[in-house]
């Protein structure tokens, strides 16, 4: 999933480690993932935004602790006050994408007689680095609560719009409880964002709750809802649900599916991805 919901994170990382011991053993706790995410919305304007993201992510997944490194590679095609990751800004960059001096390739739309700026760019979003620790587990391991802790680095070109070219700083309070074939989860974040010249951000609460089933030994399909508060003058908050399948194809591969649909103005209106992981 796109980085930027770190609460989501949390609850993944909760369910990897609520099935690590039941999974095969011929695979050890490393990982690698490779996929993509695209996302379209409006954000509150009248202009559509495109992001599409090509995240390579390696992960550890122990008994108590799991670890995430993700290296996005993005592409982003709209308007200049939407950032990934973020949403809707009041983007006072001069050289942002779609702004004639900037870096993305350069763009205008009327929309109702105002000339709203648009535009084009890509190239490598921002890096995060995760880690949770479960520090209540039952002895069977179908309850546990956990502390994760996230850092994005502002390695995205804010010149070209990628990103606020500033570091977030994340931690999330997760619970999880399996009965039979299902796991529920639920988890409460805070975020500390940076601010840079031209973009200013509040810190904000997450808020998620999610749901999964285990419908065969190889198939999981669940759904989680997210909520995030506004964070940005211009923007708006986050509400979204997302529903997903996951398959294991063979002893060290699982591929996983996702449909994405948003609520409020901070998010996009619809979104899709998918990852294949392989485990060693």
């Amino acid at each position: 999933m796109n980085n930027k919901r770190l609460l989501a994170l949390a609850g993944s990382l909760a369910l990897g480690l609520a099935t690590a011991h039941a999974a095969t053993p011929e695979h050890g706790p490393w990982n690698l993932s490779a996929g993509f995410d695209y996302s379209s919305g409006k954000y509150g304007l009248d202009t559509t935004t495109d992001i599409w993201s090509v995240p390579l992510t390696l992960g550890y997944t122990g008994d108590r602790w799991a670890f995430r490194l993700s290296v996005p590679y993005i592409d982003v095609s709209g308007s200049s006050d939407v950032i990934p990751g973020i949403g809707r800004v009041d983007n006072r960059n001069p050289v942002s994408r779609g702004r004639s001096a900037g870096r993305g390739n350069p763009g205008a739309t009327i929309v109702n007689g105002t000339v709203v700026t648009t535009g084009s760019a890509s190239g490598l979003g921002d890096v995060t680095a995760s880690a949770r620790y479960e520090f209540v587990q039952s002895a069977d391991r179908s309850f546990g609560m956990g502390l994760t802790g996230l850092a994005k680095f502002g390695t995205a070109d804010a010149d070209k719009g990628l990103g606020t070219g500033k570091n977030d700083y994340s931690v999330a309070l997760d619970i999880r409880k399996s009965y039979d074939s299902w796991t529920t989860y639920g988890s409460v974040g805070w975020t500390e964002y940076g601010n840079s010249s031209y973009i200013q951000l509040k810190n904000g609460f997450d808020a998620t709750l999610g749901v999964g089933y285990h419908a065969s030994a190889d198939d999981t399909v669940g759904a989680y809802y997210l909520y995030h508060e506004k964070i940005a003058v211009g923007g708006g908050a986050q509400s979204e649900l997302t529903a997903y399948w996951s398959r294991q194809l063979t002893d060290a591969a699982r591929l996983q599916l996702y449909l994405l649909g948003g609520f409020a103005d901070g998010s996009p209106d619809y979104g899709a991805g998918a990852s294949i992981r392989y485990f060693f």
